[in-house]
């Protein structure tokens, strides 16, 4: 038994860090300083659980984390002892610095880069992404890892997935139903390349996402463009297409927050859509793409979650939540035949996922930190919202129109006057500050808003940038 060491810590159940992260890392902190020596044992898992006033699983759990990263020593019958040999601290930091490193690996041509709504790489779970990790490869059973899994992602993940999906988002889905993806994009790409034939149509927003357009258009398909108001989609848009005779096999929408536009659906409209949908026969291929972050009362639910829809294809990302270098989508559709096409066509070009990922990503909801760090996230960006329409109030008030988002990590702004958008764009690089402009999303030349991302630039790039662009409007 440990004698001459007493453990001291406060527990911040307020933390971002999970508790039995803090204990970990306090006994780090004493390791490192020299109160704890090579060979030490530590007191049994149940007097540190006495001593701390915490679940016994929650100091077991912490005591496999040392043990995992080589702090700890576990003796059988003898109990538990700090290492002789411990990691370095430049190791232990490593894997922090390379996924910044991969988050910053682009070379900057501008000093300030209004994108589309990107979120802030700087407050990503990084650190705990990284723990976990590592600790993937120092499990007993790390070699059942190092094989081929399925091609539909690891079905623990699916699982916890599915369960998120049906208890956050009112849908009703299992494992069997869900592909786990490298990313939003490919995800779409699939559905496209197993649901569209040459000489399909599937109607689009316009303004619109134009990568899925793409990825809509290598499968062969023809666009039919919808028009977007106030109130989303316009639905007049869409019959008039269903009446054409041509053959429509999909709609693309982003009913949530309207991609570039932001806004939202009417659940008039969406239940026309609906409607349209299961007597034409063709699909909803609803994108999510920003369902975290939501300033006002609760999200609504997806159209995926309407029990009546007989033809959904739902695609989210966990990469604005985790990291957006961390590519993890995924799909998920009630139609299990279309399941099994994807996974088919996914074995062909990638395999399977990174199954080390998602089992870290598995690890980091599960011990609380993806729902802290979405708590966390979503009071930063509103204060950066807040702060950025306090800069568009200050700046443009007069020569635009806008709305104040209650979610995502972006402004829709409208000029009152006519702009040559290259001229602007030409003179803001001049400047050393990069916009989006209109083509970016447009099926014509007819869009005139500018989508002004906020969510990964500082309060001193937002207001240089907003006082630039002002002065050019």
């Amino acid at each position: 038994m440990l004698r001459g060491w007493k453990f001291e810590i406060q527990l911040d159940e307020e933390s971002d860090k999970a508790i039995y992260l803090q204990i970990a890392d306090a006994i780090i902190n004493d390791i490192q300083t020299g109160r704890l020596k090579a060979g030490d044992a530590l007191p049994g898992s149940r007097n540190l659980a006495q001593l701390l006033k915490v679940n016994r699983n929650t100091v077991v759990e912490a005591l496999n984390v040392l043990i995992n990263e080589g702090w700890l020593i576990p003796k059988e019958r003898q109990g538990t002892f700090v290492a002789d040999t411990l990691p370095a601290i430049k190791e232990i930091q490593k894997d922090s610095r390379i996924i910044s490193a991969i988050n910053n690996s682009a070379v900057k041509q501008y000093h300030i880069e209004f994108d589309d709504g990107h979120p802030d790489s700087k407050i990503a779970p990084i650190t705990e992404l990284a723990r976990a990790y590592r600790q993937i490869f120092n499990i007993k059973a790390r070699w059942k890892m190092m094989g081929y899994g399925c091609e539909l992602g690891d079905v623990i993940f699916r699982k916890e997935l599915a369960q998120m999906l049906n208890h956050q988002r009112g849908m009703q889905v299992d494992e069997h139903d869900i592909c786990i993806t490298r990313g939003s994009q490919m995800a779409m790409y699939l559905v496209a390349h197993c649901l569209f034939s040459k000489g399909d149509y599937v109607m689009i927003e316009n303004p619109g996402y134009k990568p899925a357009w793409t990825a809509f258009e290598n499968s062969g398909a023809k666009l039919l463009p919808v028009s977007v108001d106030k109130d989303g989609l316009v639905i007049d848009d869409v019959v008039a297409h269903l009446k054409s005779r041509k053959k429509i096999k999909a709609i693309y929408v982003t009913p949530h927050r309207q991609y570039p536009t932001t806004v939202t659906l009417s659940l008039k409209r969406r239940l026309e859509l609906i409607r349209l949908s299961n007597e034409y026969d063709f699909a909803i291929i609803e994108d999510d793409y920003d369902n975290e972050f939501h300033f006002g009362y609760r999200p609504l639910l997806p159209l995926s979650s309407f029990t009546e829809l007989k033809n959904y294809i739902y695609i989210g990302t966990m990469s604005k939540v985790v990291a957006p270098a961390l590519r993890i989508g995924y799909l998920a559709s009630n139609d299990n035949s279309l399941v099994r096409k994807v996974g088919d066509l996914r074995k062909i070009i990638d395999v399977q996922g990174d199954g080390i990922m998602e089992q870290a990503v598995l690890q980091l909801i599960k011990d609380g930190t993806i729902k802290r760090h979405i708590k966390k996230a979503t009071s930063h960006y509103k204060t950066k919202r807040d702060f950025t329409t306090s800069l568009l109030d200050k700046h443009l008030k007069d020569k635009t129109t806008y709305a104040i988002p209650d979610g995502g990590l972006a402004f829709w702004i409208v000029p009152n006057k006519q702009v040559n958008w290259v001229q602007l764009s030409e003179e803001l690089q001049r400047k050393g500050i990069k916009i989006i402009t209109p083509d970016s999303y447009s099926f014509d030349t007819n869009i005139k808003g500018l989508r002004l991302g906020y969510g990964s630039l500082s309060e001193k790039e937002l207001e240089e940038g907003i006082a630039a662009l002002s002065k050019l409007l």
